[in-house]
This record gives C-alpha cells, sequence and structure tokens, in this order.
C-alpha cells in the first residue's frame, strides 16, 4: 500500500490538471490530499511496529495508472475524457479498498490498536471517494452522451468511445 500510495501521488495532479469539469478536478485534488496523509499513516503505522517504511513496487497500482494514462492520450475531449478519468479513478480506488481491507483485518488480528484505527480512516475515505466519483459520473457520463451527438447515431458514439476508454 505504501508504494501504491506514493504513486498516486504522483499519478493524481496530472490526472486532475487534464479534467474539464470543475467538480471532478476539485475531487481529485481533495483525494490527493487524502492520499498524501494516507501515506503519512503507513509511515506511523511502521515506526509505531519499530520498522521503516520500505516502497516494494506495487505492480498492481503501476498497471491501473500505466492504462489510465493510456486512456488520456486517446484523444478523448470534454466530458468524453472526464469519463474514461472517472473510469480510471475507480479502477484505483476498487483496487485499494480491498487492500485496505486485508491490512485492517491483520492488524486486527494481531492487536495492532493504532494500525487498526489509522487504517480504519483510509478504508472509509476510499470507500467514500468511490461513492464521490459515482455520483460525479451520473451527470458527466450524460454530458459525455449528449456531445457525441443526438438520436441512435449519438448514442452509438458514445458506447464506441465507453468501450475504447473502458468503460
Amino acid at each position: 500500500m505504501y508504494d501504491a500510495e506514493n504513486q498516486l501521488v504522483k499519478a493524481l495532479p496530472k490526472m486532475a490538471k487534464k479534467t474539464e469539469s470543475d467538480e471532478l478536478r476539485s475531487g481529485i485534488e481533495r483525494h490527493l490530499e487524502q492520499t498524501k496523509e494516507q501515506v503519512r499513516r503507513i509511515e506511523q503505522i511502521f515506526e509505531g511496529m519499530g520498522e521503516s517504511a520500505k516502497n516494494k513496487k506495487c505492480k498492481g497500482m503501476q498497471g491501473i495508472i500505466s492504462e489510465g494514462n493510456q486512456t488520456l492520450r486517446e484523444g478523448y475531449e470534454g466530458a468524453v475524457r472526464d469519463s474514461a478519468i472517472i473510469g480510471s479513478a475507480r479502477r484505483v480506488e476498487h483496487y485499494e479498498t480491498p487492500a485496505y481491507g486485508t491490512v485492517f483485518e491483520f492488524a486486527e488480528l494481531l492487536g495492532e490498536n493504532q494500525a487498526v484505527s489509522l487504517l480504519a480512516q483510509s478504508l472509509e475515505e476510499e470507500k467514500e471517494t468511490d461513492r464521490r466519483l459515482t455520483e460525479i459520473a451520473h451527470t458527466i457520463n450524460e454530458e459525455a452522451r449528449t456531445s457525441t451527438g443526438t438520436g441512435e447515431e449519438g448514442e452509438a458514439t458514445a458506447r464506441r468511445r465507453a468501450k475504447t476508454a473502458g468503460a
């Protein structure tokens, strides 16, 4: 998780910069601050156990970020690009949530109460971020659908773009 969160600290500003929606940009920037705090919490957990936090490359997060970067290079614009960004961001949340859940459970089993408390905060933040992204997606996806044209032709274009964007 330490490396995964550190990768996100680098990736989220790039993602925020590419968004058109102020609401989405604000949500990504808010999650960037949470992610920085999550890094600090992980460091605090290690310190509490008398260990130093070390980066072990998280290839899963590396792959998710790589896919997100690839999506940004596809040339989508406006709400369609924002929709693709949301899809990438939700993949991140769906990767982090079970990972935090697993380490939370282990900390609980080991009686590491400080770690349990810190991990519970991070786990709830990840779940809340996914909920917010889902809410934002409802508006942006509708904008993406209508920006691709009207009628059957527009909906077919939207489906094609969504499929290519990995939605």
